[in-house]
């Protein structure tokens, strides 16, 4: 072998290598990270402070929401410095990570009509599951299987409009993200999934046993909406 082709393999090759680490690092940057801080329950956490952070790392405010005593940062970067400046600054508060979804709805992947929205809202909501360890590993199963065994549900996203429906957990605590095209709202859209879809009622019967709602709810309240924090 010349040294000529030799150079020509090793060129090849690196350059193979480079794409290889470019196109998995944009996959893993398509997956949201949220980030929460939880104060002492029935405190008000000012979203200001949190707004600065985030400004830093061009984060814009629309990604911060807040309910009660939580705040939370969707799509936040990964960035472990960030995470310190927000405990230093919430000092007294839990500073958790949502890194992954267990449940991913892609309107891409699952509908037939895999028309996308250029500009989306991200709704986000919380809820806690129940306490008992075999009934949470019942609902991660569930969600395990459900495009396979409960096709009806994914479809109803898909009549909805739902552009991508993700679910996280940390310990108990669940974080539901539902992206819909902006300009439209969820009381509009929602009632599409169960529209001559009696499957997706049977679904949200079943769930209800393994959810209920955070230390603040009240009762009977399961998932909550986090609200995006207006800014001045």
């Amino acid at each position: 072998m010349n040294r000529r082709l030799t150079y020509r393999i090793v060129f090849v090759s690196i350059l193979l290598l480079m794409i290889v680490i470019t196109v998995f690092g944009q996959s893993r940057q398509r997956v949201p990270l949220i980030v929460e801080v939880t104060g002492p329950l029935g405190k008000t956490l000012q979203s200001e402070k949190l707004i600065k952070i985030c400004r830093k790392y061009h984060i814009t405010s629309e990604a911060v929401y807040q309910w009660q005593n939580h705040l939370v940062v969707y799509n936040a970067p990964v960035n472990s410095v960030l995470e310190k400046e927000v405990a230093a600054v919430y000092q007294g508060s839990t500073i958790r990570e949502y890194a992954k979804p267990f449940y991913h709805f892609d309107r891409k992947q699952h509908c037939k009509d895999a028309t996308v929205a250029k500009a989306w809202t991200n709704i986000i909501l919380t809820a806690n599951l129940v306490k008992n360890p075999k009934l949470r590993q019942e609902y991660l199963n569930y969600h395990a299987t459900q495009f396979k065994k409960w096709p009806e549900v994914s479809q109803g996203f898909c009549n909805a409009d739902f552009q991508q429906l993700l679910v996280y957990k940390n310990g108990r605590q669940l974080m539901l993200v539902i992206s819909i095209p902006k300009g439209k709202t969820l009381d509009e859209l929602n009632p599409k999934t169960t529209e001559n879809n009696p499957r997706v009622d049977q679904w949200n019967a079943i769930m209800k046993k393994y959810q209920e709602g955070l230390p603040g709810t009240k009762p009977g309240e399961v998932w909550v909406f986090l609200q995006p924090v207006k800014t001045k």
